[in-house]
């Protein structure tokens, strides 16, 4: 099948990060000491030569990138020096954005302004709403004991002017299940968009119906426990990488699905259910986030070592969401209802635009995409396996 040639998109990909894209000959050393490797995914080497060859529509179908961890093994080994690891990441952004049907995957990754002007823009938004809809009670200010439980903490659903208990939970759950409505459809919409990349696009490929359920595990199975980056060196990678997904995961649980069981008036004791969850998303993500700050300053591992600027906007979101939920909950329980308010509002205008924008466009997507790679990858392998025990007749 004859491909398209883009000969200017090495150059195009240098937007996305690529740099020393010409230094790598194709020796094959960083696929053979590559522990991920398997006999269908001959990764790097072949999503790299690609890219160079400038095959942008077979790479855009290709899922070999996403079998990839970033884990940097490849570019230990590599007698270049081409940081081939840092060459599969930029593709990867480039992916990610031929996923996007929006465009805004594109602006983000290429362009800073962009990505931080959306970013102001949301957390702008959601400060204005709650000075328009949602302002604390003017007692909050001259008598804040008013806002104390018999424990002493903070009642936090009763902080807002005519607008107390429940009803408060209701309005924050209710903009809770729009962001998500939102996110989501973003996000599968875009899911649907790879589906079509790199298996329906293909009319020589015929999966059998029977396999999209039989294969369905794998995409279950590789999102929860993260299994193929335990064959890489770097043990305490898989392990943060675990901590940091299944985290961010119950965060993400609790501030949409369980809200009204969590933002509660009673301060439950350190042991209950409740806070325990919220300890380990809030552990899960440091544990991750501060040996990945350090490393990017320090520049010692392979993986560390070259920062995009949109590494650098979802480590500091993403820290500080942790930082200022911290504060809201050791303010809520030693009982200072202002800075309760204050550190509650910065946390929302800190944490939508995250979700709005790392979640379906950034780097966050690529939890999703990946375990569905490896889904559409089985499927597009049982497809291949019909096709050589059922061969397509030939005709005259």
């Amino acid at each position: 099948m004859a491909q398209r040639v883009d000969p200017t998109f090495m150059k195009s990909l240098e937007k996305f990060g690529v740099k020393d894209w010409k230094d790598c000959f194709h020796c094959g050393n960083c696929t053979a000491s590559c522990p991920l490797t398997e006999e269908d995914y001959q990764f790097p080497r072949m999503v790299i030569r690609q890219a160079q060859m400038g095959l942008k529509d077979k790479l855009k179908s290709n899922l070999d990138l996403w079998m990839c961890y970033f884990c940097g093994d490849c570019t230990k080994t590599c007698p270049r020096e081409a940081n081939p690891c840092e060459i599969m990441r930029s593709i990867r952004r480039f992916q990610i954005s031929a996923y996007d049907w929006t465009g805004l995957s594109k602006k983000f990754f290429t362009s800073t302004t962009w990505e931080l002007s959306f970013i102001i823009g949301i957390g702008v938004i959601v400060l204005a709403l709650f000075a328009l809809f949602l302002p604390p009670s003017p007692e909050l200010w001259t008598n804040p004991a008013l806002f104390l439980n018999e424990q002493g903490g903070v009642m936090i659903n009763n902080m807002v002017e005519s607008i107390s208990g429940p009803q408060f939970v209701k309005i924050i759950e209710y903009g809770d299940w729009t962001m998500a409505v939102v996110v989501g459809g973003l996000l599968i919409s875009n899911i649907l968009n790879m589906f079509y990349l790199t298996l329906l696009k293909d009319k020589s490929l015929h999966i059998p119906f029977t396999a999209y359920f039989t294969e369905f595990w794998k995409l279950i199975f590789h999102f929860s426990t993260q299994d193929k980056l335990r064959k890489c060196d770097d043990k305490s990678y898989w392990v943060g990488h675990v901590l940091l997904m299944t985290g961010y995961t119950i965060m993400f649980v609790i501030i949409v699905g369980l809200l009204p069981k969590f933002q509660i008036e009673e301060i439950v004791p350190w042991y209950n259910w409740q806070r325990l969850l919220g300890y380990y998303a809030t552990i899960g993500i440091l544990v991750f986030l501060i040996p990945v700050v350090i490393g990017r300053f320090k520049k010692k591992k392979c993986k560390l070592k070259h920062s995009h600027p949109t590494d650098w906007h979802f480590i500091i979101m993403l820290g500080l969401t942790a930082i200022s939920g911290i504060l809201v909950h050791i303010f809520r329980i030693t009982g200072m209802p202002i800075a309760t308010y204050i550190s509650y509002v910065l946390h929302l205008a800190i944490l939508v635009p995250m979700i709005m924008i790392e979640v379906p466009f950034s780097k966050w997507s690529h939890l999703a995409y990946r375990p569905f790679a490896i889904y559409f990858a089985a499927l597009k392998k049982a497809g291949v396996e019909k096709e050589k025990v059922e061969p397509t007749p030939a005709f005259a």
